[in-house]
């Protein structure tokens, strides 16, 4: 990042990390922070893995995975593979030859523990087929099984435990000669994940996966996830996350684009600035909201929207923004286009209007971008 910003108190200055490809994803170093999820139907299951799969792309998801809990599994795994418009990790745990056959069935990624599928021979074997078929591996720790020597050297989970089982699954891969890994340290709790994670920056330069595991119910989730992943972010630690959420795989892909659009580290799709309505507003501030999030799903150009309810903030917000609607009175508001007042709209029409108008914007902005390439 430059050191001459004009708004150096957005800057963020990312930790340095190595780079290692997830199919054909860039992990760590200067690669964007790639979006996460995970399949929730039965990997066996084929056509309904591969259409959740495609809907989790189309919300925005850079990489997805997929449960590969028995050999059924692992064989539904190279159809699933062969559809994906995304790279698949399969995720992996106690047996070692689901990994063997996962990284023979194409799978970018193999998320394990190295400790918990086996001794000596059976890790050199997951991971000489990891390196064969130019796999990767994610090191998943979870603060909810970590292994008994670590629960018994520190008394309960915490963060140094988490740390240190990490560390030992590095040696492990390293010790084969094999670095094309990241790694993870999760927890439910917010403060153990955010310290392991701060702790682990310092520890390794590898790849860090980042997530909130077991985070809870949409809203719920959301809220941790933001706190805990957003601190992380800000401070720069972080190559690529997941949002667990207990909802619909395309919500935790949304939730995750949101935390890094606030950031300013991935631009994707339209940005809503609304405000939270008052008496003040011309227009039902709210439902309009609603409408327009839908109706601009579609739209996959970075660009912004403000929507705001009376003259107070709105021509001030209006001006940083794309496309934007205040309300006014006698049932029509003002449209601003590029920051300046263009022309009053009658409520009644609004919605459909400013749909046309983003819809118009996003062409104009992607024909900018392929005129520059």
């Amino acid at each position: 990042m430059s050191l001459n910003s004009i708004r150096p108190w957005r800057d963020i200055y990312r930790r340095k990390s190595r780079q290692i490809m997830v199919g054909n994803v860039p992990v760590g170093g200067d690669a964007p922070i790639a979006v996460q999820t995970m399949t929730n139907t039965l990997t066996t299951d084929v056509a309904a893995t591969i259409a959740q799969v495609q809907a989790a792309a189309e919300a925005g998801a850079d990489i997805v995975r997929v449960s590969v809990p028995d050999q059924a599994s692992s064989k539904a795994l190279k159809e699933i593979v062969m559809e994906s418009p995304v790279p698949i990790v399969a995720d992996i745990h106690f047996h070692y030859k689901r990994g063997i056959e996962a990284a023979e069935a194409g799978a970018a990624c193999l998320r394990i523990n190295p400790g918990n599928i086996g001794d000596k021979t059976r890790v050199a074997e997951v991971v000489s087929a990891a390196r064969d078929h130019g796999c990767s591996i994610r090191i998943g720790v979870n603060a909810g099984s970590l292994e008994k020597h670590l629960l018994e050297k520190y008394g309960e989970p915490c963060p140094d435990a988490m740390v240190e089982s990490g560390l030992e699954h590095i040696r492990i891969l390293q010790d084969h000669d094999f670095h094309e890994f990241k790694i993870s340290v999760k927890a439910s709790d917010v403060f153990m994940s955010a310290a392991a994670y701060q702790q682990l920056a310092e520890a390794t330069d590898a790849p860090l996966h980042l997530g909130i595991t077991e985070a809870g119910g949409l809203m719920s989730g959301t809220i941790k996830s933001a706190i805990g992943l957003g601190n992380l972010l800000w401070m720069g630690i972080g190559d690529t996350i997941r949002v667990s959420l207990s909802a619909d795989p395309v919500e935790e892909v949304k939730v995750g684009f949101e935390i890094l659009k606030s950031l300013g580290l991935r631009h994707r799709g339209v940005n809503i600035i609304s405000c939270p309505s008052c008496a003040r507003q011309g227009f039902d501030v709210i439902k309009t909201v609603e409408a327009l999030e839908k109706r601009l799903e579609h739209i996959k150009t970075p660009m912004s929207l403000s929507i705001i309810g009376c003259v107070v903030n709105g021509p001030g917000e209006a001006l940083m923004t794309d496309v934007g609607f205040t309300g006014g009175g006698a049932g029509s508001g003002m449209v601003y286009l590029a920051g300046k007042q263009s022309h009053k709209m009658g409520n009644d029409a609004m919605i459909d209007h400013i749909v046309e108008q983003v819809e118009k914007k996003a062409a104009e902005l992607d024909a900018m971008a392929e005129t520059a390439e």
